[in-house]
């Protein structure tokens, strides 16, 4: 009985260990997206992402945009002002194959505050690793608390 208490033991803390190294590699995937959204790199954004995947933003007044995983790839490359988007508290829940983050954020172009909000995230662990399938995200321009990251840094 206690070799097998021993044995149920180590099991869960190697699928604790599992599951914390899961949601960390699905927050190094937003944060390699943001890195390339700040490189304006096409190629890197679209191989976050899973073709097909979709973007929806959602305005204070209700206003929802949507938009491809093309159209925004080629709306991130063609900014001409460098974006900055950092998140943070993010919340990551995994079921097998599907993952979800939820975190704050705030956006930057060329160094200036433009808007905050809330990232909602779907992700799928492919042979490849974690892509992106969806995002929606709010836009709020008034309210926005400071963001625990401190100011960011000068853009480059």
């Amino acid at each position: 009985m206690r070799l097998a208490l021993v044995l149920w033991a180590a099991a869960c803390a190697a699928c604790a260990q599992t599951a914390e190294a899961e949601k960390q590699a699905v927050i190094q995937t937003v944060e390699r997206t943001f890195q390339a959204m700040a490189a304006r790199d096409a190629a890197a954004l679209a191989a976050l992402l899973l073709p097909g995947a979709k973007f929806f933003s959602v305005r204070k007044d209700g206003t929802v945009a949507a938009s491809t995983d093309d159209e925004f790839v080629a709306r991130i490359a063609a900014m001409k002002e460098t974006p900055l988007e950092r998140m943070w508290n993010p919340t990551v829940l995994l079921r097998g194959r599907l993952a979800s983050l939820w975190a704050d954020y705030d956006f930057h172009r060329a160094g200036k505050f433009s808007h905050c909000g809330v990232d909602s995230v779907q992700l799928l662990r492919t042979s490849e690793g974690w892509k992106i399938a969806s995002i929606a995200y709010t836009v709020e321009q008034e309210g926005c608390a400071p963001s625990p990251l401190g100011p960011p840094a000068p853009p480059r």
